[in-house]
């Protein structure tokens, strides 16, 4: 039974006098065993662009080019782009995913023969695709925002406990020390200086 148990969830023992056992979630277990990668801005952006690139050309061999099937995938993908990245440059994630975006649209845009009728497909098939995009950049900066403010209260948080442990080990005088004696102060009553007796 204790074996079962030991697989089925993992426990920890929660600190505090009650020492109580407390049961992780399968879902927390299951997010911890995603990958969570650091990226800087320019691999955020790098890999958002790839992935829906590469995802855009899946679409048109697989799906004909299916608008719903790209729509779909380029979410999950804002989102991915949103947490990978690190908290030092959260501010470029709703600004890659539209270049992504872009960029993964090109491939099933499906313009003519030029470089002129290629940018009229691809300006074409943004404006049919703008909820789509618009959608995954709301994703993308709420996910941003939420991740800055929980990542400026921890920080906040480490600062105060900094501040507690430093008032801490900060020195204390002893209680039963006592205070040093200025010189002379506490001279005996018999060798205080007599008055020079006048000529």
């Amino acid at each position: 039974m204790q074996g079962a148990f030991g697989e089925s969830a993992t426990v920890y023992r929660a600190g505090g006098s009650g020492g109580r056992v407390r049961a992780v979630p399968p879902v927390l277990l299951a997010l911890r065993r995603f990958p969570n990668p650091r990226l800087t801005g320019i691999g955020a952006g790098l890999f958002a662009a790839l992935t829906m690139f590469v995802l855009a050309c899946l679409d048109r061999l697989l799906f004909d080019s299916s608008e719903l099937v790209y729509g779909l995938l380029f979410l999950p993908v804002s989102a991915l782009t949103a947490l990978w990245v690190r908290p030092a440059d959260l501010v470029t994630a709703p600004i890659s995913v539209p270049i992504a975006f872009a960029v993964g649209v090109f491939p099933i845009s499906g313009g003519s023969e030029g470089f002129g009728g290629q940018v009229m497909a691809l300006v074409t098939a943004l404006a049919v695709h703008a909820g789509w995009l618009y959608g995954g950049t709301l994703i993308a900066g709420l996910i941003a925002s939420v991740r800055k403010v929980l990542h400026m209260r921890a920080r906040q948080r480490y600062l105060l406990a900094q501040g507690r442990t430093g008032a801490e080990k900060a020195p204390r005088p002893a209680a039963g020390r006592a205070p040093k004696k200025v010189a002379g102060a506490g001279a005996p009553a018999g060798r205080a200086e007599r008055p020079r007796a006048s000529r």
